[in-house]
């Protein structure tokens, strides 16, 4: 399984996201609380503009990992960028009141594979 998410590692680095998240989709399938693989599978979700699976990826790390300032920043963004700001005002708060930096803009990347 380390391969493997090094593997996604390599291809999310390369910014190729839809392929990132085909290798991490079954790693968290298998370990659903490996925190850095399902942290990793959001981002790649989210750069792959897969907003509904990064909206459950990162409620999922939220879940696992409550303190995590920067997964209530993850699932703010994603919720705006699915134009929800209401709803992403609440994790949005609470991202602020851990110390969470803004991310005001994040690169998305669409590949022919989004399109299929």
């Amino acid at each position: 399984m380390y391969e493997q998410f090094q593997r996604a590692q390599m291809f999310f680095e390369a910014r190729d996201y839809v392929t990132a998240a085909r290798i991490l989709a079954p790693i968290v399938a298998d370990a659903p609380d490996n925190r850095s693989a399902v942290e990793l599978l959001g981002r790649a979700y989210f750069h792959s503009a897969q907003l509904g699976r990064a909206e459950e990826t990162f409620r999922t790390l939220v879940d696992l990992d409550p303190c995590n300032g920067w997964a209530y920043e993850a699932l703010a963004r994603t919720l705006e960028r699915r134009n929800r700001p209401e709803d992403a005002r609440r994790f949005r708060r609470i991202a602020r009141a851990m110390g969470a930096e803004v991310s005001e803009e994040i690169e998305v990347s669409v590949t022919a594979g989004n399109l299929a």
